[in-house]
């Protein structure tokens, strides 16, 4: 067995310090767990005076269980086991008769923060990298070694539901502010504060404060009138956010509620009963299969097997303020690169200015950054109407009108004050960066950047890769995209590229089938009720139905009648209904409700439609609506727009937000049935045209009885 372990005794104190072998992490696999409970075993024969517990890996103490090994659950028996081994060691290192303390000098995540909440005590480095929280139920369980017991114990109800509900991790701040840990210390000190801290408790120099809690906590979390609103808002808040799709939330609530008043015994019994119900769900897997899809992109180089290194990106301009360009602007500066944001005149600056200030201001309410951290990081960004300084910027992140002209032009005009080496990089959502390229100096270091909206919250971004796009421009512009937190797939360029290719359809489908005489709500609620976080018509209005328009105009030029866009599209555009930025589109839209647009009725009227509908049923508006979406993304694939069915997975679930409960577009298509599918497909094709007529690559996986992720 391969060490992971390593004890050492200072002063009379053990030192547990972890460090497994050959990954950048240390997981709580069932190997490690056994080798922590031979070495806890032994502690509990010796005379030491005090243990700590910290980690070899740089920024990380443990990052959690062993997701191969949860993902690799079959059946209930095998998954209560698994939990019921996990808790019995941690009970063990609760139950040594000497001061124990976790050391935690970054992640503490999942089983690894469980694992410190078994210690009498814990301490945090002062670092970014130190996070401490229970996301387990992103991969669709609970936590299963104790956590739901013992956190709500340590930092009350209240806080245990707002970290575990929605998987929240903390800050260093955060945690000792909640309570979570008993004190902070430099991270290059944290062993000799850790030593110092045992040497304090046992000369009982140090107590453990209380923390004072307000009156209204006090009333929600000990009285029962209290506790009966506290569990039904936080209900409520659930299934608003994950409208009953995912249990895991739910459980983890009706878990906390029900062990309350339990003893340490029966509460884990709870918790391992319902973590075993979950661990074996088609959602889990399906949600785990997303986690290491994220895992595996945020790795990308876009130049995989070849020994490429990536310049190094110190400052970055942006051309155009508007809406994307103070967003793509905030973003960079959020990370500490300078970045310069060009426009025709300082109004257009001021309010690009002002869009990055409101992102940071809704940072500081929300406890991201404290307000010395988010005017430093605004004072970042600086304004600009010429070009000067632009020789010394390393990229520069076009992002002005969708308009191809205009684009050559801009490239032309900033292509010759630039360096040699500056990449040019388009925030185009449709447009041929090719074409762009041919207008620029050196088209070599020409690429697509497609960030999408809002840019501070959106993971995804689209890498295109131009005609004469070099492979050094890729690796530079994919490792200066994951240095910004975003999530990279890289595509080749093709109007419309990968998402808004599959994502357009699918909206104007909607406005089709409105035209049929399916309502509004209807059409809605049908993509609803499969999971999306909105329904087309609703999205369409969030985007700007202007916007939307334009993308939907280029798609049509480019694959003719299969993409031609709606009439219904195409008046709301006509008559300046462009969605929530103008107060009207399909939706009327007031403050705190939205309500259909009676307006679209009367343009309806002059629309003359062949197949009226108005009785469809929803399951066969939900199938028109994503059929059609795998119909395209098989067609991107036939292509060569992506290479692989997860680069299309990735983009409809980070881009767009397709259900991560699904597993994916393709991986619900293979679900599904592909046979299933290219019937379906064919019926359709019928009545609806040449976009339903199954692809090539669709009929041969049909004749084959194979799928997407295993043909």
């Amino acid at each position: 067995m391969t060490e992971s372990i390593f004890y050492k005794e200072i002063y009379n104190v053990g030192i547990i310090e972890i460090d497994q072998p050959d990954s950048k992490v240390n997981t709580l696999t069932t190997e490690l767990m056994k080798e922590f409970e031979g070495v806890i075993e032994g502690i509990s024969r010796s005379k030491i005076e005090g243990l700590i517990i910290t980690s070899r890996k740089k920024d990380v103490f443990i990052a959690g269980a062993d997701i191969k090994e949860i993902e690799g659950i079959t059946n209930f028996v095998e998954a209560r086991s698994k939990s019921k081994e996990g808790q019995a060691i941690l009970n063990k290192l609760e139950n040594l008769s000497v001061p124990t303390l976790a050391a935690i000098n970054g992640a503490a995540l999942g089983g690894g923060l469980e694992l410190a909440l078994a210690c009498r005590y814990r301490i945090a480095a002062s670092s970014e990298k130190t996070k401490l929280g229970l996301p387990e139920v992103a991969l669709g369980i609970i936590p299963g070694f104790g956590g739901t017991k013992r956190l709500a114990k340590l930092v009350g109800i209240m806080k245990a539901l707002d970290m575990i509900l929605p998987g929240k991790a903390l800050s260093y701040r955060d945690a000792l502010r909640a309570g979570l840990v008993d004190k902070v210390v430099y991270e290059k000190l944290l062993l000799e504060e850790a030593l110092a801290f045992i040497k304090d408790i046992n000369a009982k120099k140090w107590l453990r404060r209380p923390k004072r809690k307000k009156l209204l906590n006090l009333f929600l979390e000990n009285t029962a009138p209290g506790r009966a609103i506290l569990f039904s808002k936080a209900k409520k808040n659930v299934l608003k956010n994950t409208k009953g799709y995912y249990p895991a939330p739910l459980i983890a609530l009706d878990v906390i509620r029900r062990c309350r008043r339990l003893n340490l015994k029966d509460s884990l019994d709870v918790e391992s009963t319902e973590f075993a119900k979950l661990a074996i769900t088609g959602i889990s897997k399906n949600l785990i299969k997303v986690f290491y899809l994220s895992q595996e992109y945020k790795k990308l180089t876009g130049v995989e097997g070849k020994p490429i290194k990536p310049l190094i990106i110190g400052k970055c301009a942006v051309l155009g303020a508007g809406v994307m360009g103070g967003g793509i602007a905030q973003l960079v500066s959020f990370h500490n690169i300078p970045v310069k944001m060009k426009d025709l005149n300082y109004d257009a600056i001021g309010k690009g200015l002002l869009s990055a200030y409101k992102v940071y201001k809704g940072a500081v309410s929300k406890r991201i950054l404290n307000k010395n951290e988010a005017a430093l990081r605004m004072g970042l960004i600086s304004g600009a109407t010429t070009y000067n300084g632009f020789k010394k910027v390393d990229i520069v992140i076009e992002a002005v009108v969708e308009n191809l002209d205009i684009k050559k032009k801009v490239f032309k005009e900033v292509s010759g004050v630039v360096s040699d080496n500056t990449i040019l990089a388009s925030n185009t959502s449709a447009l041929s960066v090719t074409e762009m390229s041919k207008a620029a100096r050196n088209p070599r270091n020409v690429i697509g950047m497609h960030f999408f909206n809002p840019v501070h919250r959106m993971p995804l971004i689209e890498i295109i890769k131009g005609e004469y796009t070099s492979e050094e421009t890729v690796a530079t512009t994919v490792e200066f995209s994951k240095r910004l937190g975003k999530i990279p797939i890289i595509v080749n360029d093709t109007r419309g590229f990968l998402v808004n290719r599959i994502l357009l359809p699918y909206i104007n489908e909607a406005a089709i089938m409105l035209e049929e005489g399916i309502s509004v709500e209807a059409i809605d609620r049908s993509a609803e009720v499969f999971g999306m976080p909105m329904g087309p018509l609703t999205l369409i209005d969030e985007i700007g139905i202007d916007i939307g328009y334009k993308v939907a105009k280029i798609l049509e030029e480019a694959f003719g009648e299969r993409m031609r866009v709606s009439q219904i599209f195409d008046l709301a555009n006509k008559n300046g209904l462009y969605g929530k930025k103008t107060g009207k589109g399909f939706y009327v839209h007031r403050k705190k409700k939205r309500i259909v647009n009676s307006e679209i009725n009367g343009l309806l009227g002059q629309i003359k439609s062949k197949n009226v509908k108005s009785h469809t049923g929803e399951d066969t508006i939900k199938d028109r609506l994503f059929l059609l979406m795998i119909n395209e993304a098989s067609r991107c694939l036939q292509e060569g727009v992506c290479l692989r069915p997860s680069d299309v997975d990735v983009g409809m679930i980070f881009g767009t937000g397709f259900p991560p409960f699904r597993g994916g577009l393709l991986r619900y298509a293979d679900k599904v049935g592909i046979q299933k599918i290219a019937e379906k497909l064919s019926i359709f094709s019928k009545d609806h045209g040449e976009k339903y007529t199954p692809s090539k690559l669709i009929l041969e996986l049909a004749k084959s009885g194979k799928g997407f992720y295993n043909s």
